[in-house]
C-alpha cells in the first residue's frame, strides 16, 4: 500500500492526538471538595445531558448545573472548568513529529467528539500539534457526533473526497465501525505507536 492510496487522512484528537484520562477530573475536583474521588468516579454517568452538551444542543452553564447534582458537589464555574480541562494530560508522545511528516504529503484533518468548553482550551493549549490540520471538525460546531452517519457525511462532504479515499485513526472501535459503514478506510488506534507504524508502511 502506498500514500497514493488516498487523499486525506482523518483523525480523532482524544487517545490518538491528545493524550486524556478522566481520571485527573475527578482527582481535581476531588481536591477542590475534599469528597473521595472514588465516589465522584462512581457517580458520574455520560448520560444524555453529556450527549446534548457535546453536540451543542446544551448551554455550557446547565451543564455544570447538572453535572455539579449528578456528583453532588459544590463548585463555582470557574472551579469546574478547572478540573473538567484537567482531562488533558499533553500530546501523544511522537505525534507531532508524525503529524507534520504526513502533512508534507497529504491534507490532515481531525475530527472530535467534544465540547466547547474542551475546544476552547486545547485549540489554545495544544496549538502547535493541532496546526498541522487543515480543518478540525467538532461535534459541539456540527450538531452530530461519531460514530452517528450524519456525523461522518458531514465530515465527508465538507472535505470533499470520496470516503474510500480518505484514512480515518480513531481509538474508538465503534467509531472506527461506525467509519467504515460509510465507507471510509480506518484504523483502530490502540497504542501510542499505532499512527507512526500505519503512516509508515504508507511510505508517506
Amino acid at each position: 500500500m502506498t500514500g497514493n492510496a488516498y487523499d486525506a487522512l482523518l483523525f480523532d484528537l482524544g487517545g490518538v492526538v491528545l493524550d486524556i484520562d478522566l481520571r485527573r477530573i475527578f482527582a481535581r475536583w476531588a481536591e477542590l471538595t475534599s469528597c473521595d474521588v472514588a465516589l465522584l468516579q462512581k457517580r458520574f454517568a455520560p448520560d444524555e445531558t453529556f450527549l446534548r452538551h457535546e453536540t451543542g444542543h446544551l448551554a455550557d452553564d446547565l451543564f455544570f448545573e447538572r453535572v455539579r447534582a449528578m456528583l453532588g458537589i459544590d463548585l463555582s464555574d470557574a472551579e469546574f472548568l478547572d478540573g473538567w480541562n484537567a482531562i488533558f494530560a499533553g500530546e501523544m508522545p511522537g505525534i507531532s513529529g508524525t503529524l507534520a511528516a504526513a502533512a508534507a504529503k497529504l491534507p490532515l484533518y481531525a475530527f472530535s467528539n467534544t465540547n466547547r468548553p474542551h475546544q476552547s482550551y486545547f485549540s489554545e493549549q495544544f496549538a502547535g500539534v493541532l496546526s498541522h490540520f487543515k480543518h478540525i471538525f467538532a461535534s459541539s460546531d456540527i450538531g452530530w457526533r461519531k460514530p452517528d452517519a450524519e456525523a461522518f457525511a458531514f465530515v465527508l462532504d465538507a472535505i470533499g473526497f470520496p470516503a474510500g479515499r480518505i484514512l480515518f485513526f480513531d481509538d474508538s472501535l465503534a467509531n472506527v465501525e461506525g467509519a467504515r459503514a460509510c465507507g471510509l478506510q480506518a484504523v483502530h488506534v490502540t497504542s501510542a505507536s499505532t499512527v507512526q507504524e500505519t503512516l509508515a508502511a504508507l511510505v508517506l
